[in-house]
């Protein structure tokens, strides 16, 4: 036993020694100061093709800037850039074997302003029946890369309509996907959709902190966008500040860049991401993977609200994903001889892997998972007007910044590498 007790006492010895040097870095007064910036009213909610979205990315610019991060692709912004088409609906009609359907029930992901498709198109067609999970199933078509069409069981009614955050939002492409709500599978088909394009430009922002080994990467990220302002103010409020979605995730990756900068050179190059348009349908997360080769990725920490207590109180938070790979395992080790403890996903339900920014990687193996506190099933300020800085647990907040910061430790050193997530279990 004396081995055993001699490496718990060394890991708790360098734990402590880590902490009082990350508390000179990370602490309230810088964790409270970011937030509170973010989350401000000047901020006007931060939403997706406003000003206000600019001004947030201004600032995390200038964050990133003081703490000595590169830029992306050696370019003179942080910003990364891409272009989006905001698609406005004038008609859609199909007829289904010389049946006229009911309106409202096609959506289609395309960049032109006149579609129309019969069955000699060549599109591939597919279904996502009654009885199947049709949040996984919707994504394995959203933004793909060959035309469909995609048949919708009349099951998932109440689903369809949701189809129109990504539909009038979309990436421009060639390739055209149209889903069609049926209960059954027409032989002889004619769709026929109208609407009006606008192209809007976008931008998350992305700092670099290199390390010795360029291909392999890890990567820090949270969404910057939220919600904007509301024209029906409740008590005097309109605007949706978002200081825990997903400001505290933003709050996160500026004080572990910062953190992380003041470092000696790490082994593995570092990441920090903030993303744009995830509420819209998590479209700067997606241009953003694309840029990578999935294989050189090493681990993703996506952070995604933080700013309250866990299901199981403070010093702790949960993992989505856990069991796809060995990382959050990794990250306990690190922190044995500490308080601060990870959890698998408590809301499987929610299928919350799939619901943020680590999706797009995850999807292609990366060890990408998202770390949160919120008690989703029971957030009363999800999406609300009152998810403002009052109702941020600073300190918490803190504890779970330094939490990630030192149990990221050996992957960042190359010490340690996550088990890759098996991609035929993932839609």
């Amino acid at each position: 036993m004396r081995p055993l007790a001699f490496t718990l006492l060394l890991s708790s010895l360098t734990i402590h020694l880590s902490a009082q040097k990350i508390d000179k870095i990370i602490n309230a007064t810088t964790v409270e100061k970011t937030e509170r910036t973010l989350s401000a009213d000047d901020m006007r909610g931060r939403a997706t093709f406003t000003p206000d979205i600019e001004k947030a990315a201004d600032y995390i610019e200038s964050r990133f800037k003081a703490a000595g991060l590169k830029t992306w692709n050696g370019s003179s912004s942080y910003r990364q850039p891409f272009t989006m088409i905001q698609a406005k609906p004038v008609s859609a009609t199909a007829t289904l074997d010389g049946q006229e359907q009911p309106a409202g029930h096609v959506f289609v992901m395309s960049s032109s302003s006149d579609l129309t498709i019969d069955e000699n198109s060549g599109y591939e067609k597919v279904w996502i029946k009654a009885g199947q999970t049709y949040q996984t199933e919707i994504m394995h078509y959203i933004h793909a890369k060959k035309n469909y069409l995609v048949l919708i069981d009349t099951s998932f009614a109440a689903n369809f309509p949701r189809l129109a955050r990504f539909s009038r939002q979309q990436f421009k492409s060639p390739t055209n996907v149209v889903f069609l709500l049926t209960s059954r599978e027409p032989s002889h088909y004619l769709i026929k959709v109208k609407q009006e394009i606008k192209e809007s430009p976008l931008a998350n922002v992305v700092g670099i902190l290199p390390g010795k080994n360029p291909k392999e990467i890890v990567i820090f990220s949270g969404h910057y966008d939220h919600l904007g302002v509301t024209k029906t103010p409740v008590k005097g409020d309109s605007i949706y500040n978002g200081a825990n979605d997903d400001a505290s995730g933003t709050t996160a990756v500026i004080e572990l860049a910062e953190y992380f900068a003041k470092q000696k050179k790490q082994e593995r190059t570092l990441v920090f991401a903030a993303f744009t348009a995830e509420e819209i349908g998590e479209y700067g997360s997606q241009y953003f993977s694309s840029q990578f080769d999935p294989t050189q990725v090493v681990a993703m920490f996506n952070i995604e609200m933080i700013g309250s207590e866990s299901k199981w109180g403070g010093n702790s938070a949960f993992i989505t994903g856990y069991e796809r790979s060995d990382m959050g395992k990794i990250l306990q080790k690190n922190l044995t001889g500490s308080s601060f403890a990870f959890y698998p996903d408590p809301y499987p339900e929610q299928q919350l892997f799939y619901r943020s920014d680590n999706a797009s990687l995850a999807r292609q193996g990366v060890p990408a998972h998202t770390i949160s506190t919120t008690q989703i099933d029971r957030d009363k300020y999800y999406h609300q007007l009152t998810d403002e800085l009052s109702t941020i647990n600073i300190d918490n907040m803190v504890r779970i910044i330094k939490a990630i910061a030192l149990s990221s430790t050996s992957i960042i050193d190359g010490k340690d590498t996550p088990t890759r997530v098996d991609t035929t279990q993932i839609r």
